[in-house]
């Protein structure tokens, strides 16, 4: 025992030191916020961009990164992936303890809260707002800040995400998105007409119940993400989850139990199964032949992933048509779904010019129009502005938008149409370990065969809480 806490109290203080040593020991803590912006368009300067662009993505990034120097060629971008999104951000948690981050990168919301412990990244409220004028090199003008049409020109959702940290300031700007669908085999509801593509959770249950009736080896729907489904369902009831201030973590209540309970009797009855628990995106079971034991007729997953819900044979042909639509909505007249994908964040730098820099081409990703429409036609994602359409290429792409080799533009189609229904949880230095958390609750309690659920659903609930707590502790 005693050395069990010996282990214990080594283990607090290593991890007291680590924290210490990433918000005492960062050098850029001398940078504050930029708040001067006198823009000096004839020195040379060098930013650095970190994400998780593949070869193609790079592609687009370069070819703008040149129009970017036809309008400020002193400013040379740098740009680098760094494996996937974690990637980025565990690298960049170890370089801010040298002040060697970059200038720009890819970043979710529980990233910014964390480099934030060392308040290391650049509040853009003042850049947003700033009327300064900057000559461009081809001799025109420009606004260092956004106008009003280009802040109303931004999806709102998205746009929002950037100020989800508890003081009320701008921390981001969305770079590019995406969200959860429902997929369905709309060949199979075609030649069933009694069924209904559902557009609440009550409606969803009686689709699921007569799919079984109709294909009683099936698993009528499948759900990526445990954890996407857990929060989507605190923000549709309008019950608490976590809170960027005060109490963090408030999901351990009636409301989130009962749906629990309930969506646990779902999988007892076959309706619905997810990704951990069935071992794989639910993408698999999708796609397979209906004629297979245990294929799903509607999914729920990403938009970006659409290329994934195509259900192609071996020769290339379709096994069935797929429909897109809206996830299921507690109130279908007040619809809420995730917002997801990378968003953009600077860092402070001493010198003031790199922040300024990194601000122009920051602000230069995420209002043009033409890159946004090319980057989202590449990546699968969906644009950050409501008016991509205005650029001609993208606009005629979306007619081509169908049930087979269109799905990825049908599943963006999707996704603009629900424009106004987008929402962000709050962003703290702990809130990933409760998203985490709340997706290993819901496989506890889905899978649970005690014989006194409720009291194994709130045992679960308590232990999810106090394990986030410890985290944060």
């Amino acid at each position: 025992m005693k050395t069990r806490i010996v282990s214990l109290v080594l283990a607090i203080v290593m991890v007291m030191a680590s924290l210490f040593t990433f918000a005492a020991c960062n050098p850029n803590q001398q940078a504050g916020d930029v708040t001067e912006f006198n823009f000096d368009t004839e020195t040379p300067v060098t930013i650095t961009f970190y994400h998780t662009m593949g070869e193609a993505l790079r592609t687009v990034l370069d070819k703008y990164i040149v129009e970017f120097n036809k309008l400020y060629p002193n400013i040379t971008v740098e740009h680098k992936q760094v494996g996937g999104y974690d990637d980025v951000r565990e690298q960049i948690k170890t370089e801010i303890t040298v002040g060697d981050q970059p200038n720009i990168a890819y970043c979710y919301p529980d990233h910014v809260a964390l480099y934030n412990v060392a308040q290391a990244v650049q509040t853009l409220d003042d850049l947003i707002a700033s009327t300064e004028t900057v000559t461009r090199a081809d001799g025109t003008t420009e606004q260092l800040g956004l106008t009003q049409q280009q802040i109303d020109n931004f999806i709102d959702g998205y746009y929002n995400e950037g100020k989800q940290f508890g003081d009320g300031k701008m921390y981001t700007l969305p770079m590019s998105k995406s969200t959860e669908v429902l997929y369905y085999n709309k060949t199979f509801f075609d030649d069933h007409p009694d069924l209904k593509v559902p557009t609440t959770w009550d409606e969803l249950e009686e689709t699921c119940a007569k799919i079984k009736e109709i294909d009683p080896k099936s698993i009528p729907l499948g759900y990526d993400s445990e954890a996407n489904w857990f929060i989507t369902m605190c923000e549709q009831y309008g019950s608490p989850y976590t809170s960027a201030t005060g109490e963090h973590f408030l999901f351990d209540n009636e409301v989130n139990r009962g749906f629990v309970a309930e969506f646990r009797e779902w999988y007892k009855k076959g309706y619905v199964t997810t990704q951990e628990i069935s071992g794989g995106y639910t993408s698999a079971l999708f796609t397979k032949d209906p004629a297979e034991e245990g294929n799903c007729y509607m999914c729920i997953g990403s938009s970006a992933g659409a290329n994934h819900q195509i259900p192609k044979n071996d020769d290339g042909s379709f096994k069935f048509e797929v429909g897109i639509t809206s996830i299921p909505q507690v109130n279908a007249e007040a619809p809420k779904v995730i917002s997801q994908g990378p968003s953009l964040c600077i860092f402070k730098k001493v010198n003031a010019q790199e922040v300024l820099a990194s601000w122009l081409f920051v602000k230069f990703l995420t209002t043009t129009v033409d890159f946004q429409a090319e980057f989202g036609m590449t990546s699968g994602y969906v644009p950050v502005l409501e008016n991509v359409t205005d650029n001609a290429v993208y606009a005629e792409e979306l007619k081509h938008a169908n049930g087979y080799e269109g799905l990825a533009l049908l599943s963006t189609k999707v996704c603009l149409e629900q424009v106004d229904a987008y929402y962000t949880s709050p962003a703290f230095n702990g809130s990933s370990t409760a998203r985490d958390e709340v997706g290993k609750l819901m496989q506890v309690c889905l899978t649970t065969s005690e014989s006194d659920v409720a009291a194994a659903i709130k045992a679960a609930f308590e232990a999810a809480v106090a394990e986030c707590e410890y985290q944060a502790d």
